[in-house]
């Protein structure tokens, strides 16, 4: 049926085909798209695990696609297509699902891109590497209002939890502290759950860490996730210590780069957040993505749903001149940086060491300072364990490991 004709391409000669037959003619729900890898990588190997998501889109009448997201280098599936085929058809698809939602709705991008094909792994040659192609793919999405779910492999009956029934999720708030002169105050984000793989099979072994609790941490978990697993949700609301904080993890309620997003639409990107904030009984973004500091169109956005607190990781892999934001209070808003460079951890004392990278040497009785630090499917007693190394690297810090929003509640009380 499909022979190249239309693009000189027959892969995208069939999703040309099928966005004309399935998204304008709104044969599909535009609230999601699946971005599922198709069978070309599986059929040479007999791996028929691919299938083991293909419930969801079914159940949500989800438009399911494979595409790459660069314009300069031909797909590995594709090669022989015209330069930009993949992405002039990833263009399409996003301005009819735009147009489908007429303003209504932001749309969800379950799933992840294909490594092999359109990124730089062994064995498999590209210019592009996985975390850049990961932020391409959000870069090109977030205008037409798309948030990522990223990682769903091995995601199970996931059509079947969606209608689990779910109570009231509540998760308090800590007492306030009074900020103490010379203290160097740390949180940590355990970070990553921002995505159906993460928070189905990762979170419960580190949830189910016996450390959990010594602490306060802060989980990130991106709110919208309750459309996909509400009952796994309602598991680590109900088990969660006193010490146990959830946090928005990827951005806010999905992964999108929020200066991406045009000015006429903040108002959905408001009101879709604060529906999941609310939800979740969230007020803290302490992880937003994105390839610049926040705009001030941005901050006023955030503060109408995360006032407790905002901060960001910026990479500017467009090399533009992006840059993090000077730590400041917004409105009311705290605003900082998420330190990254301690994320990947390997073992306490490389761990302690790159935080004490972060941390200038101080006097004591200065004022206090304070870190953000994000780290990634760690175990509780793993991270209790770097910040005792921390300590012995640093014993001219009087260091206090606080909840996220006493955090920012401090930082505000001290420098707003």
């Amino acid at each position: 049926m499909f022979t190249g004709n239309e693009t000189g391409s027959k892969k995208n000669d069939a999703y040309r085909w099928a966005i004309r037959e399935f998204l304008e003619t709104g044969r599909c729900d535009p609230h999601w798209l699946c971005l599922y890898e198709d069978a070309y990588m599986t059929r040479k190997k007999g791996d028929v695990s691919y299938v083991v998501t293909r419930d969801w889109p079914v159940r949500n009448k989800s438009f399911v696609y494979d595409l790459s997201p660069w314009g300069d280098e031909t797909p590995l599936d594709d090669p022989d297509q015209r330069l930009g085929t993949d992405l002039e058809t990833y263009q399409l698809m996003l301005e009819a699902v735009q147009k489908l939602t007429k303003g209504e709705q932001m749309t969800e991008v379950a799933g992840f891109f294909s490594f092999p094909k359109y990124s730089n792994i062994p064995g498999y040659e590209s210019k592009h590497d996985p975390v850049p192609t990961e932020w391409e793919t959000v870069y090109l999405i977030s205008p037409y209002n798309c948030y990522q779910n990223t990682v769903a492999h091995l995601c199970f009956n996931q059509s079947l939890h969606a209608q689990a029934p779910v109570g009231e999720l509540k998760q308090g708030r800590p007492e306030q502290k009074e900020p103490e002169a010379g203290k160097t105050y740390l949180c940590i984000l355990m970070a990553d759950y921002d995505s159906a793989t993460p928070l189905y099979d990762f979170l419960p072994k580190h949830w189910n860490d016996p450390a959990r609790g010594e602490i306060p941490l802060a989980w990130g978990i991106n709110p919208n996730l309750i459309e996909t697993y509400p009952d796994v949700i309602q598991h680590f609301y109900n088990t969660k210590s006193a010490n146990d904080f959830f946090t928005a993890d990827a951005s806010a309620a999905g992964y999108m780069n929020p200066n991406r997003i045009d000015s006429a639409s903040l108002p959905l990107f408001i009101e879709h957040n604060k529906r999941f904030y609310n939800r979740l009984d969230m007020s803290l973004s302490p992880m937003v993505l994105d390839w610049d500091e926040p705009t001030d169109a941005v901050k006023n956005a955030f503060t109408q749903f995360s006032g407790d607190g905002f901060a960001t990781i910026v990479i500017d892999f467009h090399n533009t001149g992006g840059k993090v934001p000077e730590p400041h209070v917004w409105k009311g808003m705290p605003v900082m940086e998420l330190i990254n460079s301690a994320c990947n951890f390997s073992t306490p004392q490389q761990t302690a060491k790159e935080m004490s990278m972060e941390i200038p040497a101080t006097s004591k009785g200065s004022e206090s300072t304070f870190y953000f630090f994000r780290i990634v499917w760690t175990s509780p007693s793993q991270v209790i364990a770097a910040l005792n190394e921390l300590r012995k690297l640093r014993p001219e810090l009087d260091i206090e490991v606080v909840d996220p929003y006493n955090f920012f509640h401090l930082y505000k009380s001290t420098k707003g």
